[in-house]
């Protein structure tokens, strides 16, 4: 299968080695934004065929299917062009910056019967997917999820230190990682959803800080969570999962429960991006909508939304239950 990968960046070198390790999937073309990057990019990785003209791309003969690893503000676009060419789609988070982008992205899809998959990695990882069947088995009864997300982004570069030609969002980008692992986890669409955010880079112009609290009425559990681009110190995230028959710390050091013991993971199917781009090809191989499906995870944009519009105050902020618990 030819597929076209767009984006020369941070994400695309981390998809390339996993996608050129697929049997019969072949990297036929590059679409680029900067055309010096893309030709150095296509050479180190023997791309045939390089571009900074996307729809170039997406027309080379035989091209199947996209990789969109392109800036966040041409996800929407560019999916909704590759699949109103008949092309099936891996998309990196988020599908759009807006719950309205996100809707044309998943009418596209529904419409078009292409495979369209969104990147929510974190789903593929190993840890999490041991806490997903410790809930979904009965023997984890959440009450609240602890989770921290930490960068130090003051200049505007790529974790490789490469200046970005756009700029990073913390709430539809960073934070969207962390809600749809929350929506995975509580299966909960409807969760009251709240959020306030710290004072804007003077010179990126985007909020450096967020603070989110979600609720599920649904499994009883609240979710507090810290974003930060002002962090000093290297990029992680933390989670700490609080529940009724135990509390399991997820840290850089792996998964361990409330003794310090480290929990067991089942380490024979692929993770992280291996087992996510693997995904995406299986769906299109045997004609069903992906895992991480566009249309399955549009209720996490619906939640960013809800807490976009409690920052922007249009939404009061919710009492999540706190008064009737106390």
């Amino acid at each position: 299968m030819k597929i076209c990968l767009v984006g020369e960046g941070a994400q695309g070198h981390t998809h390339i080695p996993v996608l050129q390790a697929i049997d019969d999937v072949e990297v036929a073309s590059l679409a680029c934004g900067i055309e010096a990057d893309g030709v150095e990019f296509a050479r180190q990785y023997n791309i045939p065929h390089v571009s900074s003209h996307y729809e170039e791309c997406l027309r080379q003969d035989g091209i199947e299917a996209v990789v969109i690893t392109s800036p966040n503000q041409l996800h929407c676009e560019q999916a909704v062009l590759a699949m109103g060419m008949g092309l099936h789609v891996l998309l990196e988070l988020p599908m759009g910056l807006s719950l309205e982008e996100a809707k044309r992205v998943v009418a596209t899809e529904e419409a078009s019967g292409r495979v369209c998959m969104v990147c929510h990695t974190s789903r593929y990882n190993p840890a999490f997917r041991k806490v997903h069947a410790l809930i979904d088995e009965g023997e984890l009864d959440l009450h609240h999820i602890v989770q921290q997300t930490y960068f130090f982004r003051r200049i505007n570069e790529n974790r490789f230190g490469k200046p970005r030609i756009w700029t990073d969002d913390l709430l539809w980008h960073q934070a969207c990682h962390m809600i749809d692992m929350v929506y995975w986890l509580l299966d909960d669409a409807e969760m009251t959803a709240w959020g306030q955010c710290g004072a804007p880079h003077p010179t990126l112009r985007v909020p450096m800080d967020v603070t989110l609290a979600l609720h599920s009425a649904k499994r009883g559990c609240l979710v507090t969570s810290a974003q930060s681009f002002n962090n000093h110190g290297p990029i992680q995230s933390l989670w700490r999962f609080i529940g009724e028959q135990g509390t399991y710390m997820l840290e850089p050091t792996g998964l361990r429960d409330h003794e310090d013991n480290p929990v067991d993971l089942d380490d024979t199917i692929p993770a992280g991006v291996e087992g996510q781009d693997s995904e995406f090809f299986a769906a299109i191989r045997e004609g069903r909508k992906a895992l991480t499906s566009c249309s399955q995870c549009l209720p996490v944009m619906a939640i960013i939304d809800r807490v976009q519009r409690a920052i922007d105050g249009t939404v009061a902020a919710p009492s999540l239950g706190m008064v009737d618990a106390c």
